[in-house]
């Protein structure tokens, strides 16, 4: 019986993959062998020596002490591209808010109050302060183009406008996604020259914080739009007031609202709605599960921010899974081991990524104690799981 901790309401809909005669769901409970979670900071909790892996269900990991994770061999797992249409359903109407002035103008006609004859002249007298500007033809630059970019860039290049994308770690997964017609910056100082508007989908990492800066919004056409649904650090906040202040932005419509956005007459801050809707809780929920899941039962791990992705299918066979620091001649090792304890090795597969590696291993018998002891005293291994033969 596999115990999982939920630190967040998880949708139901995910909760459900875990068949109930293997597995135990519970927001506290001991000895977890996995944690599943949203938004909870771990940051300050303790835990425990038990868990075998972590899933959350959206895309950002800032929350989870990953580099820990990391040291203590454990996989965390995320769900890329699971809320990518609720995302860019956002960024789109980020973009109309922007350019047709939506905001202002509907707390202008709420704060009318006026009788029917009055309203209609004052609605008529008014409007004139609200127009904006149409979107074809118009330059937006998306800055990375992973699952949400993507979908964000080919929503708009439909929406007739000129579009350039930057991201110089695309996948090719992505790529394949991406239509011909969107242009690809080869520095991101180049996709804002001359920006009509600018949307940011990048996680927050080192490298990325404060990308969004004076600098390069000084690049931009005067009266632009800055959108960001990624996280609150990718701009700068300070460098955006002035922006908004001098004209050189129209707009800045964000998920991450802070005391100075808030107080802006310019800034649209949205209280975090990127991934908030029932069908994007939903498939986050279901593809951290199931990958969750497989990781426990198979040792198969897909979608992890800090593991190499492997996969081997299972056969009639007992599964042993290792991580340990990428050094060579593990492989090496852990064959000699099994072959010492008289097993056969019929599958093997090892994948690195970083200072980790991880190898998964198929013998045509069970792995003794002893074993399994003699292999976790090779220098480098983090851990080691036996997980026997697949359940049918």
């Amino acid at each position: 019986m596999y115990k999982v901790l939920t630190l967040n309401n998880i949708a139901v809909e995910g909760l459900r993959r875990f068949p109930s005669d293997r597995y135990e769901l519970a927001s506290e409970i001991s000895q977890p062998d996995a944690i599943v979670l949203r938004s909870h900071d771990m940051h300050d909790m303790d835990i425990a020596t038990s868990v075998a892996v972590i899933g959350r269900a959206g895309a950002g990991t800032n929350n989870i002490p990953v580099e820990a994770m990391s040291a203590r061999g454990v996989p965390v797992f995320n769900a890329p591209g699971a809320n990518a249409n609720a995302v860019k359903e956002l960024a789109i109407a980020g973009l109309l808010i922007g350019a047709r002035n939506l905001r202002d103008a509907a707390d202008y006609v709420k704060g009318l109050n006026k009788a029917d004859d009055a309203l209609s002249k004052a609605i008529e007298a008014g409007k004139k302060q609200f127009v904006g500007f149409e979107l074809p033809g118009r330059t937006l630059g998306v800055i990375g183009l992973g699952a949400v970019g993507v979908v964000v860039a080919n929503a708009a290049l439909d929406l007739g406008m000129k579009v350039v994308g930057f991201d110089p770690k695309m996948t090719v997964r992505n790529a394949w996604q991406l239509s011909s017609g969107v242009e690809q910056s080869e520095a991101l100082d180049q996709l804002f020259q001359n920006a009509d508007a600018v949307t940011c989908h990048v996680p927050l990492v080192e490298a990325t914080k404060g990308m969004v800066n004076r600098e390069r919004l000084g690049r931009m056409n005067d009266g632009a739009i800055l959108i960001n649904f990624a996280r609150g650090g990718v701009a700068d906040n300070d460098a955006v007031i002035e922006a908004l202040n001098s004209g050189k932005l129209h707009a800045y419509i964000c998920d991450f609202p802070t005391p100075e956005l808030i107080e802006h007459p310019k800034v649209v801050a949205l209280p975090h709605l990127g991934a908030s809707t029932t069908e994007a809780e939903e498939n986050c929920a279901i593809m951290v599960v199931d990958n969750v899941r497989d990781y426990l039962e198979n040792g198969n791990i897909r979608f992890s921010v800090n593991f190499p992705e492997c996969r081997l299918p299972r056969m009639d066979a007992h599964r042993i899974t290792i991580t340990n620091a990428n050094v060579p001649n593990m492989v090496g090792q852990i064959s000699t081991c099994l072959a010492d304890a008289g097993l056969n090795i019929e599958d093997l597969l090892n994948k690195s990524l970083g200072e980790l590696a991880y190898t998964m291993v198929d013998v045509n018998g069970p792995v003794a104690e002893q074993t399994r002891q003699q292999l976790r005293g090779i220098e480098g291994v983090l851990t080691l799981r036996n997980l026997g033969k697949p359940v049918t």
